[in-house]
């Protein structure tokens, strides 16, 4: 039978989602990772195979965690709790330690009733479909079960807010210092990380939908709900705000005017550059100044060397080459 769908398992928690499910899970997932342990890292140093588990902020994730948790120990896994974390966290996380493989649970950006089950490979990549069927055929097996001291240890990982937000600030050319920004945490799983990294990294934060508990995730916030994202950064004047979602893994944000920026222009954005062209794609305005126009290069508006045709004359941008990079105000948001 096929659980795995394009992103783990998941549905109603309770429902198709249950702890005996997860429980399966737990234990098929360990005795592959055994079943291939000559290609993991503790085949040469660790006595066991390590996991390490995170999850979202819904009610249900608390049971099924320790579900998952259950079955990869009972089968001779040792895990490393992680506890509420943004699933590229645990995907940081699972290559930062070395685990063999990482656990999420939560439904991202679906309702709360709702959660999930997602495995993550070494180095915190999505796990291979060919993995995901082995999991799948082991679950409701006969098992010879480990005993005494061959059973896994289950460990809470404590620094995991602090060490995830050092590595994100890391991440940056350079501080956020003098920028004013809105993040709105949709109740999930980065409403602690969240803010923190963006604090840390120099800017002033107003945190919004970062007050979960348990039965509010996602509810009237986060990135499939941009309106009280572009009130408050009307409201503060903020310089610019961010949506994420449940298990923070997809961004939506808006300009300091309110208007949506959505996910193919956010990619745009961060997307690299030649060196001296900064984030619109503009020249180094010094470079401009001391460049020369080439032979047969027409000179626009503001006396840059640009475009031209076979007689010198400059070309103009027409019709959607002239458009902003925001879309009109009201326009509905990726997904």
């Amino acid at each position: 039978m096929r659980i795995f769908g394009t992103d783990g398992v998941r549905g109603l928690a309770n429902g198709s989602l249950t702890s005996e499910l997860a429980l399966g899970l737990g234990v098929a997932a360990a005795r592959v990772l055994v079943e291939h342990q000559d290609d993991l890292a503790y085949g040469s140093g660790r006595p066991r195979p390590l996991a390490v588990v995170g999850r979202d902020t819904r009610i249900s994730g608390q049971f099924l965690e320790h579900a998952v948790v259950a079955g990869l120990a009972s089968a001779g896994v040792d895990v490393l709790r992680l506890r509420v974390l943004p699933t590229p966290g645990v995907a940081h996380f699972t290559d930062a330690l070395g685990a063999d493989v990482g656990v999420v649970i939560s439904a991202s950006h679906n309702p709360m009733p709702d959660n999930g089950i997602k495995f993550l490979a070494r180095g915190g990549v999505k796990l291979d479909d060919a993995l995901e069927r082995e999991i799948e055929a082991h679950l409701g097996q006969e098992w010879d079960r480990p005993t005494g001291a061959d059973v896994g240890r289950v460990t809470p990982y404590g620094p995991t807010v602090d060490e995830y937000a050092a590595h994100l600030v890391r991440t940056l050319d350079k501080p956020l210092a003098g920028l004013k920004v809105v993040l709105d945490c949709a109740h999930g799983a980065a409403s602690e990380v969240g803010p923190k990294a963006l604090a840390d990294a120099g800017a002033t934060v107003v945190a919004i939908g970062a007050e979960p508990d348990g039965l509010n995730i996602n509810d009237g916030y986060g990135s499939t709900h941009l309106g009280p994202l572009q009130q408050a950064v009307l409201e503060h004047g903020a310089d610019a705000g961010f949506a994420v979602d449940g298990d923070a893994d997809r961004c939506l944000a808006v300009d300091h005017t309110g208007e949506v920026v959505d996910g193919d222009q956010i990619m745009a954005i961060l997307a690299p550059r030649p060196p001296g062209e900064g984030a619109a794609g503009r020249r180094h305005p010094r470079r401009d100044r001391d460049e020369q126009p080439r032979p047969g290069a027409g000179d626009d508006r503001r006396g840059r060397a640009g475009p031209a045709d076979r007689r010198g004359r400059p070309l103009r941008p027409r019709g959607h080459a002239r458009r902003r990079l925001h879309p009109r105000r009201g326009s509905s948001p990726g997904t």
